[in-house]
């Protein structure tokens, strides 16, 4: 992928064709607002499309792209034009055991936006080996953000501060940043990111101009994959089907992600398990068990086993309803058959299972005890799976 990505080209960037020339007119026009909230799934390009814009305004370009060879659109080859600034959430780790701030990681976030500019949050985490901590954006970041701020810019234009995964500032550093936002810096812009505008305080939400991304179109995803990761048509639209407008899904279904293959495991451990259950007072043990081994990882890790499962019932519907076509997980585990599972995956069972896991998510995301959760679920969704079907 190399020096592709990281002079963030308009035209480079996946689909979107409105949010481009929207962003770009205006900025032509002058017309930039200080602050701004693009929202919407990493999968759909929130973060490339900020560093392009980002570019566009830091380095005054024009005609709607980021071509011209001049010395400010070459310093956003590696990021390192100095009006560009980052936050994003960290945890302390091996390297930083404590106050650990954005600034302790710019080489492996470079790093990062350069081989996966579409990937998430939990990527992240995964890349700073911190997926089992919660990350987060902290106070000492915000008075970093502060701090760079208060600085002059450099080439005597803009300064950018990019927050990306802002729903993960914590309430001091909210507060602290509202006030800089509240009163900006001169030629200061913020673009803040997220997937989940719901966390945002009301406060900041009010100040920021807000941009929706919508999930990206199948034709473009596939298009994509053709010209920038070499596919072939038939392959290409199939992973671009099965993306559900995600580029991050679709990265992951070219390269296998591993963490599908230890989801996998725990979810047919489960469901062999609740078969066994049905009528035997002593399958309890095992299921709660079960239960233990995934409270041992972390809240994300949780959330994301939460949200494979659900996607893993809602495929063996489809096969229930014969639409075949649709489906695209294949389990790997040796005597495991999706299409016998299909069937006890039904109208009569299908919304409570998915509220069921909708609800610990919930929990999870709020601190809840994840072993009660987990325990608590694995014994609704049995008693689910034993519904019987009209």
């Amino acid at each position: 992928m190399g020096m592709l990505y990281l002079r963030m080209l308009f035209k480079d960037i996946i689909g979107l064709p409105h949010i481009k020339n929207h962003l770009t007119t205006t900025a032509d026009r002058r017309r930039i607002p200080h602050a701004q909230l693009f929202v919407g799934k990493s999968g759909s390009g929130t973060l490339p499309m900020a560093i392009a814009y980002a570019q566009y305004i830091l380095c005054n370009n024009s005609n709607g792209d980021n071509l011209e060879d001049n010395s400010c659109n070459m310093r956003f080859n590696n990021l390192s034009h100095p009006d560009l600034h980052f936050a994003f959430p960290v945890a302390n780790t091996k390297e930083v055991s404590k106050h650990a701030v954005s600034n302790h990681f710019m080489a492996q976030w470079r790093d990062f936006v350069e081989d996966s500019p579409y990937a998430d949050v939990f990527d992240w985490y995964k890349r700073l080996e911190i997926e089992n901590k919660q990350g987060r954006i902290g106070v000492d970041e915000a008075q970093d953000v502060v701090k760079k701020l208060s600085l002059k810019a450099y080439e005597g234009g803009f300064k950018c501060m990019i927050i990306w995964g802002a729903d993960k500032m914590n309430t001091e550093a909210s507060n602290k940043l509202l006030k800089l936002i509240e009163e900006p810096p001169e030629k200061t812009v913020f673009l803040l990111i997220t997937d989940d505008e719901d966390s945002i305080i009301q406060t900041i939400l009010s100040r920021c101009q807000v941009l929706h991304f919508p999930p990206l179109g199948e034709g473009d995803i596939a298009k994509h994959l053709i010209d920038y990761e070499g596919l072939d048509t038939v392959n290409a639209q199939k992973i671009a089907h099965q993306s559900d407008g995600d580029y991050n899904i679709a990265m992951h279904l070219l390269h296998k992600n591993e963490d599908d293959a230890l989801f996998e495991e725990w979810f047919i451990t489960w469901v062999r398990t609740a078969f066994r259950a049905k009528g035997n007072k002593k399958a309890i043990n095992p299921l709660l068990t079960w239960s233990e081994t995934i409270a041992k990882s972390g809240r994300e890790t949780q959330k994301r086993f939460l949200e494979y499962c659900q996607n893993f019932f809602r495929q063996a519907l489809l096969i229930n309803y014969n639409t075949p076509e649709l489906v695209y997980l294949q389990p790997q585990t040796s005597g495991f058959d999706i299409n016998k599972f299909a069937p006890f995956v039904h109208e009569n069972n299908i919304l409570q299972i998915n509220e069921a896991l909708q609800d610990a998510m919930y929990h999870i995301e709020r601190n809840g005890n994840p072993k009660i959760i987990l325990s608590d679920l694995s014994i609704k969704l049995t008693r689910f799976l034993h519904t019987k079907s009209a």
